[in-house]
């Protein structure tokens, strides 16, 4: 895998006034990473996300995808060039399908626009690639369901192929199996752990048996700074990181390596 840098944050502050939600947060992503962040509630883990999607401007600091300045562009000027994300909260067309859903993306990302549903069937290139996602996050069988009518761990599914349908040079996953009965999880994860080995990924979760299975590197976020950073045996073994996760009882304590 190469070592190259694909996404770095520098020095990320955000303030609300007086409250500091990142303080100086450092985090670099290298090409083909399988990389999470966690942290307690309230770490400042999705005011970073938002930060490096365009969704906040920074206070202070410096965002870099593939070499190039986009501290300062729109979120979908950042999809354009490739930082797509999921939600941590599930956000669909309820009244369409995933055929339906999937053929608009994909006709969106190609600058096709508004033009999706009469080439819907006519656009061979447009059908195959939506097809092939449906297959490849396991929605065949629920490919012509409204979304409001799918299981949800279908839906969350159904999220992370749109992101794939743009074309992600970095995915940031906002905690897929939030909400996720445990009987519909298995899919999802095992989808997860099949993502293509050429997109990075960065993970935002509180589930630590999908971090520790998934992640080969780690960040921990505490009181909006990092703590400390490492593999996941480093930081399963770390004690500042057990003392962090003892303390907050809403959280998930970390397990042993």
């Amino acid at each position: 895998m190469s070592s190259a840098i694909v996404l770095s944050a520098q020095g990320l502050v955000k303030k609300f006034g007086g409250i500091v939600a990142t303080q100086n947060v450092d985090l670099q992503l290298s090409a083909g990473a399988r990389h999470a962040l966690i942290g307690p509630n309230g770490a400042g883990k999705t005011t970073l996300i938002n930060l490096l999607t365009g969704v906040l401007p920074p206070t202070a600091g410096r965002i870099t995808l593939e070499g190039q300045d986009i501290s300062h562009l729109s979120p979908h000027e950042r999809v354009r060039r490739g930082l797509v994300r999921t939600f941590q909260i599930n956000q669909l067309f309820d009244s369409m399908t995933p055929l339906e859903t999937l053929a608009l993306v994909v006709s969106q990302h190609r600058g096709q626009g508004g033009f999706w549903w009469s080439r819907l069937g006519q656009d061979t290139q447009v059908s195959q690639r939506a097809e092939d996602l449906l297959t490849q996050f396991h929605l065949e069988d629920v490919m012509h369901q409204t979304t409001r009518e799918m299981p949800y761990g279908k839906r969350r599914l159904l999220e992370i192929a749109i992101a794939l349908a743009c074309e992600p040079r970095v995915l940031l996953l906002d905690e897929p199996v939030a909400g996720v009965p445990a009987g519909e999880r298995e899919e999802l994860l095992a989808t997860v752990a099949a993502l293509p080995s050429d997109v990075s990924v960065l993970l935002i979760e509180h589930d630590m048996d999908l971090v520790f299975s998934f992640a080969r590197r780690m960040t921990v976020l505490v009181n909006g700074a990092v703590l400390t950073e490492g593999t996941p045996e480093e930081i399963a073994n770390d004690p500042r990181v057990r003392d962090v996760y003892l303390g907050h009882a809403e959280s998930q304590a970390v397990p042993h390596g």
